[in-house]
């Protein structure tokens, strides 16, 4: 989404001395916020950064920030599934609903924060996982409108709808904006 705009893109793979951000913030706007500013004034280039998760309506939008240790610090994906249907035991299905929610933010090279955007995908939890695409809630979480989870709709339908790409297409112009006027260094 960013090329068009003239923007070359690097992950943190790309930096040998990048840092490991303590993802402490109550929310998910804090941490995307933590993680791009941090970064950026350590390495003193830009830094887009996210935080998302989903968030279950009937447990008061749990997971949430924890989303990726639901099930405690070490768990893997098949442990944060398990344990989120186990939450939901006997829940009806008309109140499994869910969103998975994205937070991005961008900081400068002196660790500004300068752009944020969100984006939401809302949903239901499955009673069961179906699909192997994607990672983490994915096969339980289902797009009513497709009536598959993104497990099974694969990456080009979750590319152009989740979260992730709904935060990023809020976030492109404020981007574009940025450069057009110079303060892109």
């Amino acid at each position: 989404m960013l090329r068009p705009h003239g923007f070359q893109i690097q992950t943190l793979q790309d930096f040998s001395n990048s840092i490991e951000v303590v993802e402490d913030g109550e929310t998910f706007a804090a941490n995307a916020q933590a993680k791009a500013c941090e970064q950026a004034g350590h390495l003193g280039c830009w830094v887009l950064a996210d935080d998302s998760g989903i968030e279950v309506d009937a447990l008061n939008g749990k997971p949430g920030i924890y989303s990726a240790r639901f099930a405690g610090e070490t768990a893997s994906n098949v442990d944060n599934n398990a344990k989120l249907l186990a939450e939901l035991n006997g829940v009806p299905w008309e109140k499994r609903t869910a969103n998975y929610y994205c937070h991005v933010a961008v900081a400068d090279p002196r660790g500004t924060l300068r752009a944020e955007s969100s984006g939401i995908c809302r949903g239901m939890i499955r009673l069961e996982e179906a699909g192997t695409n994607g990672f983490g809630y994915d096969p339980l979480f289902e797009i009513i409108e497709y009536h598959r989870t993104f497990g099974e709709l694969g990456p080009s339908v979750k590319t152009a709808i989740s979260h992730r790409a709904r935060a990023m297409r809020a976030i492109v112009p404020q981007l574009a904006n940025l450069a057009a006027s110079g303060e892109w260094l």
